[in-house]
């Protein structure tokens, strides 16, 4: 699918392009992914394979995130936060016919256009539990912003191991946060300024293990280049599945022009992370 959207802020606008694809793969029989695509959320949910339930655990989730916000609408983090912990609340609450308690869960991540306390202007929220991920995309070049959730990448954190050995580690699907995991839906939360051109791509681990970033940033840069930018979600979910599609795989592209006041970047990331006190205080990669 593809869709534009302008979104009015307390000081501009937002201008909105968003492209986004999911399929089953070639492998599995049900397809446990499930996201958003539409103004102030982008997100995208991976159910857990091997639990019960997970298709019904990542449609809870993006429908709890999706019915907290109207269309258009500019939350606080505060909100969005509380919408991460409600849809927790849900998994959480799953039980099977006899009232017993049923193991499911999901990955989380995505970015939602907020306007934080004390900020004067609006700013990407990026929040992440688990290990689907955030890129931002210049164009030419794919930066992941997530830290994945995931024993490899404690390990290779650790100096263990390479990202290339974790790439085939038979640990490599074993994720260490989830939602529905526990009480405490533990996100990780970054804030960036919303300033002029940006784009990321969110996505699930069925494009990431399929095919390494360079490519999927070849394969982005190609139809920018084209100007086919509303297929970009569409090219990349068909190529993972040409390199195999053994995992289910979403990929939303959000592509945003947003003209806001003057500001020094730099000084306003550090003062929304100062004034925002219940966010980590950490940085998305670089």
């Amino acid at each position: 699918m593809h869709s534009s959207a302008i979104v009015a802020l307390t000081a501009g606008e937002a201008r909105l392009s968003v492209s986004a694809a999911t399929d089953v793969g070639s492998v599995r029989a049900i397809n446990e992914d499930s996201y958003i695509a539409q103004p102030p959320l982008f997100v995208v949910a991976d159910g857990m394979g091997g639990h019960a339930h997970g298709d019904r655990a990542s449609q809870t989730v993006v429908s709890v995130l999706r019915d907290s916000f109207a269309a258009g609408s500019i939350p606080a983090p505060e909100q969005v936060l509380a919408a991460i912990r409600d849809a927790n609340d849900a998994v959480l609450g799953f039980s099977d016919e006899d009232g017993a308690r049923v193991l499911s869960g999901t990955t989380l991540v995505g970015i939602a256009l907020v306007e934080a306390r004390g900020a004067d202007y609006a700013h990407w929220m990026i929040f992440n539990i688990g290990d689907s991920r955030v890129y931002s995309w210049d164009g030419r070049h794919l930066i992941q912003l997530s830290v994945d959730h995931s024993a490899v990448q404690e390990l290779v954190d650790a100096g263990v191991l390479t990202s290339a050995e974790a790439l085939v580690h038979p640990d490599r699907n074993i994720i260490t946060r989830a939602i529905g995991a526990s009480e405490d839906a533990d996100a990780d939360v970054w804030l960036l300024p919303a300033i002029g051109a940006q784009s990321f791509l969110i996505c699930s681990d069925g494009l990431t293990k399929e095919l390494e970033d360079d490519a999927i940033a070849q394969i982005m840069t190609q139809h920018a280049a084209d100007g086919d930018r509303s297929s970009i979600a569409d090219a990349l979910v068909a190529a993972a599945l040409r390199s195999g599609g053994r995992d289910n795989v979403t990929v939303v592209v959000v592509e945003s022009s947003i003209d806001q006041p003057l500001i020094d970047e730099e000084e306003t990331s550090d003062r929304a992370l100062r004034t925002v006190e219940y966010l980590e205080d950490t940085r998305p990669r670089a």
